[in-house]
């Protein structure tokens, strides 16, 4: 019994360190052949650097350098970070005062109301892009930051409501009923209690947002159009693979360059992350 354990561990973690392999080779390939001048890149794969890697002079940053200042990576890196911080602090603000309220205010309607937020989840993002563009054009929100911020924050409020809630909800009411015995208002309870106790749930939702939103290329070309003033890095990526098919090098080092932010983001939060992927589905 004791060696079929054993055998079955010495499986589970070749079946892990295979799976890591995996899923990291294509990025070390592309942040290699970033940093590989475009004759190398060429004309030889990106793995023979292996046979001297200490040989820094197969290496380069004249890649980053050119797509950064030439190809005009620096406004679009601006604008997708701009974009991604608003588009992704306003639903998670609005998201946890809504959570808050359904879970652990009593008023009637109160399930119809969460109800009705969480049946949105299930509606298709390209049915609304007619309707809201239309109603942009209108009032001249269409092309703008602040249009598209409140897109980001229309489409991902129904999944940041469903998660914070069901954490809430998980909170024990005792907690918040001494509160209020003790003389609290409803908004010191939400600022001294629920608000603590929610950072892991609301730094995996925050990650998530931002994730979505970093990434994202459709709603940004549906809301803001082509403009090279707010264009984000998505779009900018787009027109790199149709102007520089070819650049392999230009390539990779706009796609790392994309992949900076996001990488920061998630591992700076990333001791929260189980935490609240995992908050509101146990309870006692």
């Amino acid at each position: 019994m004791e060696s079929n354990k054993a055998f079955a561990k010495i499986i589970l973690h070749l079946l892990i360190i295979i799976t890591i392999f995996v899923w990291i080779l294509p990025t070390m390939g592309l942040l290699i052949t970033s940093f590989r001048p475009a004759e190398d890149v060429n004309n030889t794969g990106w793995w023979t650097v292996f046979s001297s890697p200490l040989d820094f002079t197969q290496y380069t940053i004249e890649n980053y350098s050119r797509v950064f200042h030439s190809v005009g990576m620096d406004v679009a890196f601006k604008n997708s970070f701009l974009i991604a911080i608003f588009g992704t602090l306003i639903p998670v603000v609005v998201a946890a005062f809504a959570a808050f309220g359904l879970s652990k205010l009593s008023f009637k309607g109160r399930g119809i109301v969460y109800g009705i937020i969480i049946s949105l989840l299930v509606v298709p993002l390209q049915l609304t892009f007619i309707p809201i563009l239309k109603l942009y054009n209108i009032i001249n929100l269409s092309g703008t930051f602040v249009g598209l911020w409140l897109a980001h924050t229309g489409y991902g409020l129904p999944l940041a409501v469903f998660m914070l809630h069901n954490f809430f909800q998980g909170l024990p009411d005792d907690l918040f009923e001494a509160a209020y015995i003790d003389g609290a208002s409803i908004w010191t309870v939400f600022y001294r209690l629920a608000l603590p106790l929610s950072v892991p749930s609301i730094a995996s939702l925050f990650i998530f947002q931002f994730l979505w939103v970093w990434n994202d290329l459709l709603v940004a070309l549906i809301y803001l159009g082509g403009s090279r003033s707010v264009a984000p890095l998505t779009m900018k990526l787009t027109n790199l693979v149709g102007s520089y098919g070819q650049d392999w090098h230009l390539l990779t080092s706009a796609a790392f360059i994309s992949m900076i932010i996001p990488l920061i983001i998630f591992f700076s939060l990333q001791r929260y992350f189980v935490k609240g992927i995992l908050a509101g589905s146990v309870k006692g």
